[in-house]
C-alpha cells in the first residue's frame, strides 16, 4: 500500500543558517574567539517556502510558493504539480495522496478539488506526531543545500531544486519501506 502513496509537505528554507543552535567545546574565556563563532545575518537573510512531494519511486516536483499560501494557492500548486508528479513517478491512477491537517489542506474547496480529480487522500490523524517520511528528505535537502552556500534567494531556490533532484530513488524507497516500522513504534 505505502508504495502507492505520494507524500507531500511544505517547508521554509532559510538563506543563511538552518535555524538551529550549535554547540562547541571551548576553553574558558575563549567564547568570542573567531574559531568559536559563526557569522550570522539578522533574520537569516531571507527565506523561501517550498512545496514538494515524493514516493517510493523517487522525488516528484519541488516548487517555490510565492507569497503567503492560502487555500486557493495550495489548490493551484496541486493543479500544476500533483498529477504530473504522480505520472512521472508511475504511480498510476489509483494512488493515495498524503497531506497533513493544515486548514488550507482540509478546506472544503480543497477536498472538493480532490473529489473532482478522483484522488484518494490518506486520512491523517490530527495532533499526531509528524510521521511523514518527507521530513527525513527535508532534512537531507537542508543539509545538502547549505553545503552549496547560496548567496541569494535565487541561488537558494536553484540549489534546492538541484539537490532535490539528486535525492536517490533508493533513499526514497527505503523511507517508504521502513514506514510501517516507524508507524508501529508510535
Amino acid at each position: 500500500m505505502w508504495k502507492k502513496v505520494l507524500w507531500s509537505d511544505e517547508t521554509k528554507m532559510e538563506l543563511f543558517g538552518q535555524n538551529a543552535k550549535r554547540y562547541v567545546w571551548q576553553k574558558t574565556n575563549t567564547a568570542h574567539h573567531s574559531e568559536h563563532t559563526i557569522p550570522t545575518v539578522k533574520y537569516g537573510g531571507g527565506s523561501i517556502m517550498l512545496w514538494g512531494c515524493f514516493s517510493s519511486a523517487g522525488t516528484g516536483k519541488l516548487v517555490r510558493v510565492d507569497g503567503k499560501m492560502d487555500g486557493a494557492k495550495y489548490r493551484a500548486i496541486l493543479e500544476e504539480n500533483l498529477l504530473e508528479s504522480a505520472k512521472d513517478l508511475r504511480l498510476g491512477w489509483r494512488f493515495t495522496f498524503q497531506q497533513d491537517n493544515d486548514p488550507k489542506h482540509k478546506a472544503r474547496a480543497t477536498m472538493e478539488w480532490f473529489k473532482t480529480k478522483h484522488i484518494h487522500v490518506l486520512e491523517w490523524p490530527s495532533q499526531s506526531p509528524d510521521l511523514n517520511p518527507i521530513e527525513n528528505l527535508r532534512q537531507d535537502l537542508k543539509t545538502a543545500v547549505h553545503k552549496c552556500c547560496p548567496s541569494n534567494l535565487t541561488e537558494l531556490e536553484l540549489f534546492c531544486k538541484e539537490e532535490w533532484a539528486r535525492i536517490s530513488v533508493s533513499r526514497c524507497a527505503k523511507l517508504v519501506e521502513t514506514y510501517p516500522k516507524r508507524l508501529a513504534a508510535v
